[in-house]
């Protein structure tokens, strides 16, 4: 099961009329822990930066799980309540999970994430699907050879 962490990055961005403008965007990692989802930031980030930058904050967060759609944009993040029935009480019960979903609308969104749940047995209710500002997710690295 992945370990995300929000990593916000803090660097000069160039904007359209010119200027230079101090920055704070974020960016979703798959780490072990609060140091390695800094160390994949940065290291992920630094090819892409032109001049300093830092990463002002990592925290972790509740993602579930992220439905991919490579020709998105945008990052949606999707709350969704898988019902269950107790056996004993025969009352039914909701346990809300976070998944983040790439699509270019709000539409599309919806549609990528009904798709991705097509396989699930389980019954679950949308309770609701809002834009993030997260710009790229980064996932874990597999088959990395390490100590070397």
């Amino acid at each position: 099961m992945a370990n995300w962490f929000e990593c916000k990055v803090r660097y000069d961005k160039l904007m359209e009329n010119g200027a230079s403008k101090k920055v704070n965007e974020p960016y979703l990692v798959d780490a072990l822990s609060f140091t390695e989802a800094e160390a994949r930031i940065i290291e992920e980030q630094t090819p892409f930066m032109s001049g300093e930058f830092s990463v002002s904050a990592v925290k972790r967060t509740k993602i579930a799980e992220i439905f991919r759609d490579d020709s998105a944009d945008k990052w949606y993040l999707v709350k969704c309540a898988f019902i269950t029935i107790d056996e004993k009480t025969a009352a039914e019960k909701r346990s809300v999970s976070q998944m983040l979903v790439a699509a270019n609308s709000f539409k599309e969104a919806f549609e990528n994430f009904v798709e991705g749940m097509s396989s699930t047995m389980a019954d679950y209710e949308i309770v609701s699907i809002s834009e993030t500002p997260i710009m790229d997710v980064y996932g874990a690295r597999l088959g990395e050879k390490t100590g070397e």
